[in-house]
């Protein structure tokens, strides 16, 4: 249980998750760290900590590097409990410990914990100075809880972030450039998509605000510290956080008996051949959470689903219920499915996308029983004329 030192006297002595396959709504198949950082300087500061669970592991490292009752300050940039959940038992280590948190913070650590700890609340701009070096503190509410907040060291050009630039990787690599862009960037993009999106204007004032500070590493509390791929980690959180996407079309559907599959194949021939690069999400293989990420970078969402009991699929309605709640802006939808009797299946999936405030330019596609070859040629052309539009 080695710690890691990322600065000079300041280490990684985080915890591994290798083990996690869940994260409260979508799949980790490659696992998670908690990260939590200490700060060696005239003061003792421990940043953030680590699940309940991983506490022994932080705790080793800490000890191959200072006393842990010597801790002075233990700073809580954010309050939920995959990385609050060890403060317990730090400040149980420490007790003459000063927790710094924001005011949303103090109030999420006593609703959670209930225990009368010695606060230390900072507003944004405020500093703490520790010897050589200086802990600055700017809030970032709704990035993505209301007591979010990111530690800076000047001296160092060093952020600590918490959950921002995050991504859920379990690894023996601490480094971006050690694991490489296309797995991490490949997870950051999944992270964002499925924690940070529905917060992109609060990210464009914390980005605002990052881009004036210099800065040369990145240590969030999930996954690899940013050291090499800053630039690029950075740009494409101002593409995700104003809604860009590429000239892409996404379609995910769910069929009975095969039908709205049909309906889907000749959708994307239509917008193939209109020159649209495609991918295909079948809910039945793919996980809600997977999808996400294509979401992301898809000006046009194709849904369809067949009609039953009057209604929409319930793993179509699911996948709504969630793509609402990330509320992801400036996409172009299209509804499709078939139907035996009645067909109120597709019709709800075009209302929930104008719910949305998405462009629907084109009325539905929805075809009774099984789908004849002249009108899945009227599909394709559909498809032609959507990626006209696009």
């Amino acid at each position: 249980m080695q710690p890691v030192e990322i600065k000079t006297k300041i280490y990684w002595v985080g915890g591994i998750d290798w083990d996690l396959r869940y994260f409260h709504g979508y799949l980790t198949p490659r696992g998670t760290t908690y990260n939590a950082y200490l700060i060696v300087d005239e003061k003792i500061v421990l940043v953030d900590t680590v699940k309940h669970y991983l506490f022994d592991e932080m705790l080793s490292r800490i000890k191959k590097v200072v006393d842990p009752a010597k801790i002075d300050y233990l700073v809580v940039n954010h309050v939920e409990m995959d990385h609050s959940g060890s403060v317990p038992k730090i400040m149980d280590l420490a007790p003459g410990a000063k927790i710094v948190t924001s005011p949303q913070g103090k109030k999420g650590l006593e609703r959670h914990y209930k225990r009368n700890w010695d606060f230390v609340v900072v507003n944004s701009g405020d500093e703490l100075n520790i010897g050589s070096r200086t802990l600055k503190f700017v809030h970032t509410p709704m990035v993505h809880w209301p007591d979010s907040m990111v530690t800076y060291i000047p001296e160092e050009k060093l952020l600590l972030p918490n959950d921002a630039f995050g991504q859920h990787i379990a690894s023996i690599e601490r480094f971006d450039d050690e694991l490489g862009w296309d797995v991490v960037h490949e997870e950051a993009a999944k992270y964002y998509a499925n924690i940070v999106l529905p917060y992109g204007d609060q990210v464009n004032k914390a980005l605002d605000v990052v881009s004036q500070l210099p800065i040369d590493v990145i240590a969030p509390s999930h996954g690899v510290i940013w050291r090499s791929f800053l630039p690029r980690i950075l740009q494409v959180y101002r593409r995700w956080a104003n809604h860009e996407t590429g000239k892409k079309a996404l379609i995910v559907y769910d069929t009975m008996w095969g039908s709205t599959k049909k309906i889907a194949l000749a959708l994307q021939d239509g917008l193939e051949d209109a020159g649209i690069p495609v991918t295909v999400r079948f809910l039945q293989t793919s996980h809600i959470s997977e999808i996400m990420p294509d979401v992301l970078v898809s000006k046009a969402v194709l849904i369809g689903t067949p009609t039953l009991n009057n209604g929409m699929l319930p793993s179509v309605s699911a996948f709504l219920t969630y793509l609402k709640g990330l509320r992801p802006k400036k996409r172009i939808g299209f509804a499709f499915g078939s139907y035996g009797w009645g067909g109120q299946g597709a019709k709800e999936v075009k209302a929930f996308m104008q719910s949305m405030g998405w462009e629907v330019p084109l009325d539905v596609v929805n075809l009774q029983y099984i789908p004849g070859e002249d009108e899945l040629e009227a599909v394709r052309e559909m498809g032609r004329k959507l990626g006209e539009v696009l």
